[in-house]
């Protein structure tokens, strides 16, 4: 494979899969830091998901709403350890499955369920555009929550007169390795990341939190805004980068090899300019 980013730094702020992300930058030729910016807590075993299993099986549920694969798939096999897995799964059989995307459809399907419709854009917002235009006024509408709570989603289903049953499969807290992560901030502010590809909205958040905690933000931003060239996986990672106000590019297709393409093909562009 030719070494097209030989001469540059990127900067991998995910837990899952960073060696994985890494090792493609590193085939590409880039020198590699690794600051992971959140880390993931799953919620099987303090009893919340399990609770959360309960009430949707407390009632006939009319949409099941899979936001993310790793999470549709963690919750279905925490029921399975549970003694729940044949219980919940009936109960998602008689509903309408949509899924926010293709991990989630995969994730769907992998559980022995169908799906009637995946986003085109994978976005959260389009399935709820998508559930408000089929109507849920008097549904039980079931959404498995990703690391962001979804609250502005739940609660536009609520004012259309749905039921709501939030189950949260894990959560997001500061990342194991915060000296990790101060380093790669630090790096930013001297110059020496050229780039920084995203595969979360909770890391990238985290990112921007930490640089604010410890009296950097400023000074941090600028230095994104300047210096760095930013990816996103796709609009729903790119959020909190966008609501900064800071620039930044997307692949054609929500896929982190695509990620890794697009900073491949434009980073040396960006850094002529």
């Amino acid at each position: 494979m030719e070494a097209v980013l030989s001469g540059f730094t990127v900067g991998v702020t995910a837990e899952r899969k960073a060696a994985e992300i890494g090792e493609l930058f590193a085939r590409r030729g880039a020198r590699v830091l690794f600051g992971a910016a959140m880390h993931t807590v799953p919620l099987p075993e303090d009893g919340e998901l399990a609770a959360a299993t309960e009430a949707v099986l407390a009632a006939p549920v009319d949409y099941v709403v899979a936001i993310t694969g790793v999470g549709f798939r963690g919750w279905i096999e925490a029921a399975q350890l549970g003694g729940l897995g044949d219980r919940l799964l009936a109960q998602l059989r008689s509903a309408e499955v949509v899924a926010r995307g293709a991990k989630a459809r995969g994730a769907v399907r992998g559980a022995g369920l169908t799906e009637s419709w995946t986003s085109p854009a994978e976005e959260s917002a389009e399935v709820l555009a998508y559930l408000l235009e089929r109507g849920v006024e008097g549904k039980r509408v079931v959404v498995q929550v990703h690391g962001d709570p979804m609250l502005g989603f739940r609660e536009a289903l609520r004012a259309a007169g749905a039921e709501v049953v939030p189950v949260t499969v894990y959560r997001w807290t500061d990342p194991v390795d915060l000296a990790a992560l101060d380093r790669l901030i630090d790096a930013v502010l001297r110059g020496e990341v050229d780039a920084l590809p995203f595969t979360s909205a909770p890391a990238a958040t985290n990112l921007l939190a930490r640089a604010d905690r410890t009296g950097r933000g400023e000074r941090f931003r600028e230095a994104l805004r300047d210096k760095v060239f930013i990816a996103c996986v796709g609009p729903v990672t790119a959020a909190p980068i966008d609501a900064a106000g800071l620039p930044y590019v997307m692949p054609d297709r929500a896929r982190t090899a695509s990620l890794v393409r697009l900073v491949a093909d434009e980073l040396p562009k960006h850094a002529l300019r």
